[in-house]
């Protein structure tokens, strides 16, 4: 796979510099522009409003969204390990025929193979917002936790934390929405919720956090899900939220470096 990385052009294209000059692309690329790959559970069903990751109108940018063959909630909660081969196969063929510069998901369960994919890929690949732990740590003050809330709490192992490269969890605080009336909804593939009751429930979640833990100083929303709600986590708590769409922002800045311009 790594001829295919190494033959590409990679750069932003500025036309009037291109004129006399020619323009690469790979070998059995089919198509362009995209910065960041999205691999999704393929079997699923609920409402997935703006600022949810598989909604394309979350982003500024194109995303390329694809569901990795075979996959539903059950399988990937338990984290059968013979996912991380789909889910190689399915980062391959983004890279190879759709040109996508980094890779990430829409589930944090995804987490669980993300070393495993991170090492077969030759390119950024970020599989949970809870890699942004270490990050997140290194921005707030060392006495300070993080408030974590996620999908299912029981679903979040040693494992997942071990793929992610977070050893120490002692600061983490996480609090679980799976039995939350409304957002129980996205996990039982009901295919209708509450938006008002998720958004109230969320919210009440992150004050709980709090109310609990006084030295939280960021929170982070695990779940894909959740981003939709993070301007009212934000007012609620008053704190720094992070969240999937914060990851995949990060990952196509990063990506997509463009020449500033302007009068000086």
């Amino acid at each position: 796979m790594a001829k295919y990385v190494k033959n590409r052009q990679y750069g932003y294209f500025v036309p009037q510099d291109k004129i006399e000059s020619q323009v690469q692309m790979l070998d059995h690329q089919q198509i362009a522009g995209y910065s960041v790959g999205i691999i999704y559970i393929e079997d699923v069903y609920y409402p997935f409003v703006p600022g949810n990751v598989v909604n394309a109108y979350s982003y500024d940018f194109p995303v390329r969204m694809r569901g990795v063959p075979g996959l539903d909630i059950d399988r990937l909660f338990a984290a059968d390990d013979s996912i991380a081969d789909d889910i190689i196969k399915l980062g391959e063929h983004m890279i190879q025929y759709e040109g996508i510069r980094a890779l990430c998901s829409a589930c944090g369960f995804f987490g669980n193979f993300h070393s495993e994919v991170a090492e077969a890929l030759d390119i950024p690949v970020a599989l949970s917002t809870i890699v942004m732990v270490p990050w997140i740590r290194s921005m707030i003050k060392p006495s300070q936790k993080i408030g974590i809330l996620t999908a299912d709490a029981s679903s979040l192992k040693p494992k997942l934390f071990k793929s992610c490269r977070v050893g120490d969890t002692s600061d983490l605080i996480i609090k679980d929405m799976r039995h939350e009336p409304n957002f129980s909804a996205i996990l039982e593939y009901r295919g209708v919720f509450d938006n008002a009751g998720v958004h109230q429930e969320i919210t009440a979640k992150a004050m709980e956090l709090l109310e609990e833990n006084a030295d939280i100083g960021a929170i982070l929303l695990e779940c894909s899900d959740m981003p939709p709600y993070a301007y009212a986590v934000q007012a609620a708590t008053q704190l720094p939220v992070f969240d999937y769409i914060t990851l995949i922002n990060f990952m196509h800045k990063a990506c997509t470096q463009k020449p500033y311009c302007g009068w000086i």
